[in-house]
């Protein structure tokens, strides 16, 4: 990829569904409502494969709204929505794997069983499930606590198990939403590391919704900064080097301070 084609765009891109990898996960002109509340204005996106796309924008803009609209647990008033190319509720959600912001491990299971729980919920018996699961908890630095209940473990090693068991769900797409909002900066900053090499190591088609527009830039491919509720894209910007192996020379180099403040410049154009 050149240099010019990583340069940030100043407006939003309208990606075509003809483009080569774009439109697994597809969204035209999508509005939806609770009552007289206008949560999604019209908003397009669109997700290539394996591409790691971010969602940024002003607190309650509809960014949740929007993955769970995406998953298939809301329906659209209006506009079309499609993952894999499938546009019905029930195939949108049997082609995605959602992690929110909480871990949600059960305490009385083992790390290993808690990320083994998809594969269990397919009919798959305990000793094949944790037979799944092991590679991913030796191939990501988890090895030594597969038999660790959750209090045994650190916030940062419990969001770990919690995206090993979203991967475990075998699903093409995953929609991340603010998975480290809990965690403190420097554990915040480790599992972005973290999670840049697990997405290089297991690439999956992402949506990744986030407060902290560092942690967008540089972890996905694309970012798409929302306006304030109604939610409509209002600008699109391109990081240099998404998931860079170094992550704190990439997030102190010139060109990503100066994408940075574009991205906060939109936000606060959005929220008036």
């Amino acid at each position: 990829m050149t240099a010019d084609s990583r340069a940030p765009a100043s407006e939003p891109e309208s990606i075509s569904e003809d483009a080569p990898g774009a439109g697994v996960v597809s969204v035209r002109g999508a509005r939806r409502s609770f009552g007289q509340l206008a949560v999604l204005d019209g908003l397009d996106l669109a997700v290539g494969e394996h591409q790691v796309v971010g969602l940024v924008g002003p607190s309650g803009c509809g960014k949740s709204t929007l993955l769970e609209v995406v998953a298939g647990l809301l329906e659209p008033d209006e506009g079309a929505v499609s993952v894999g190319g499938q546009g019905a509720s029930a195939e949108r959600l049997a082609r995605c794997a959602y992690m929110p912001q909480r871990d949600l491990l059960f305490p009385w299971l083992s790390a290993i069983d808690n990320a083994a729980l998809a594969p269990r919920n397919r009919g798959i018996s305990r000793k094949r499930a944790r037979a799944e699961a092991l590679p991913l908890f030796e191939r990501f630095g988890l090895s030594e606590f597969t038999d660790a209940r959750p209090s045994e473990l650190s916030g940062g090693m419990r969001q770990r198990v919690a995206f090993l068991r979203t991967l475990l769900a075998g699903k093409p797409v995953l929609l991340l939403d603010e998975p480290f909002a809990a965690l403190d900066a420097i554990t915040r900053d480790e599992m972005q590391a973290w999670l840049a090499h697990a997405l290089g190591e297991t690439p999956r088609t992402t949506l990744l919704v986030t407060h902290d527009v560092e942690e967008a830039l540089y972890l996905c491919d694309r970012v798409a900064v929302l306006s304030a509720r109604p939610a409509r894209v209002v600008a699109e910007l391109r990081p240099p080097a998404p998931r860079a192996a170094d992550r704190t020379a990439t997030v102190t180099d010139p060109a990503f301070a100066a994408l940075r403040e574009r991205a906060l410049e939109a936000l606060r154009e959005g929220s008036r």
